[in-house]
């Protein structure tokens, strides 16, 4: 498979410590990789340099030239009288241009984006009063508006229950799978992260290492990441 991002020596630090020396890695086209690691060790900061929102001190990154980006945030809880529907809220997406309408391509784009996260049937309930999963969906719908081959799932099922990560996460997989859809999910949940990716990059302080998720060693992760044993 062809690599569309490859991450070569990259160093990168802020004026009181230094989160990343040499950090090399690639991104296959069509993968699913998991970006884990404890709170601090530049998780955060890494999906910002592939963004572009910070550069690199010296190493690079570099994507196919056909790359596009879609990026899913984390849960955020949205007030009940929140005025706009589902569908209003992923059409936020558009009107780049200076006319206050939607064009016929945008209201197709929409409505294939509402199609890919099962939201046809649920477009005009209120965003406010949608479930979490309803909500994260809508998000979804809309990084898919402007049909990306990249998606970065930025802690997208933190605050959601165990059946709802399972659902976004299940149909995230569809969409790799149906799309060709390579997808970096940021999260603290290993088991998700064996459940749908295929490799692991950990992010410790002054390391890191990537590696097949079946090879995880969970005993060996930062206990932070360790599932809490039930107390007998």
């Amino acid at each position: 498979m062809t690599d569309l991002l490859s991450v070569d020596h990259l160093s990168f630090g802020f004026h009181d410590r230094q989160l990343y020396q040499d950090l090399t890695f690639n991104l296959k086209q069509g993968s699913m990789t998991s970006l884990i690691g404890a709170n601090g060790v530049g998780k955060t900061t890494l999906i910002r340099l592939l963004m572009g929102q910070l550069h690199p001190q010296s190493g690079s990154i570099n994507f196919m030239p056909d790359m596009k980006l879609g990026y899913v945030p984390q849960f955020r809880n949205i007030d009940p009288e929140y005025p706009l529907s589902i569908k209003s809220f992923v059409q936020l997406n558009q009107l780049s241009h200076p006319f206050p309408w939607h064009t016929k391509k945008e209201r197709q784009q929409v409505d294939a984006a509402l199609a890919k996260t099962h939201l046809t049937a649920r477009q005009d309930q209120l965003l406010g009063r949608a479930s979490g999963g309803e909500k994260q969906k809508a998000y979804l719908a809309q990084a898919l508006l402007t049909e990306p081959n990249f998606l970065i799932l930025d802690e997208a099922t933190a605050s959601l229950d165990v059946n709802t990560k399972v659902e976004l996460m299940t149909l995230v997989q569809e969409l790799n799978q149906s799309l060709n859809l390579t997808v970096l999910f940021v999260t603290h949940d290993l088991a998700l992260a064996k459940d749908y990716t295929d490799q692991y990059l950990l992010l410790t302080p002054g390391h890191y290492e990537m590696r097949a998720t079946h090879d995880m060693n969970e005993a060996a992760m930062p206990k932070e990441l360790q599932p809490a044993q039930e107390v007998e």
